[in-house]
């Protein structure tokens, strides 16, 4: 994390925020950590898109309200 953080110039606590879904980062931040983790911008989205729909078809069928998130939101 200290790697990523140094790298994208973004502080390890605020890195870590964004991860624990405390904070939204906004594109530019999103694009430093992408080139900090070695991807672009949309390799990072598509791999976020993937989760979002991985995690939805898990939920398929539960009992859970479909407006419920979880934690688990994307900002772009």
């Amino acid at each position: 994390m200290k790697d990523v953080a140094e790298a994208a110039r973004i502080s390890m606590p605020y890195l870590s925020e964004l991860e624990r879904g405390l904070k939204e980062a906004s594109s530019e931040v999103l694009a430093a950590a992408a080139r900090a983790l070695g991807l672009g911008l949309t390799d990072l989205l598509s791999l976020a898109q993937d989760e979002l729909a991985r995690h939805a078809r898990s939920r398929v069928g539960g009992n859970r309200p479909s407006a419920r998130h979880d934690g688990l939101c994307l900002a772009a």
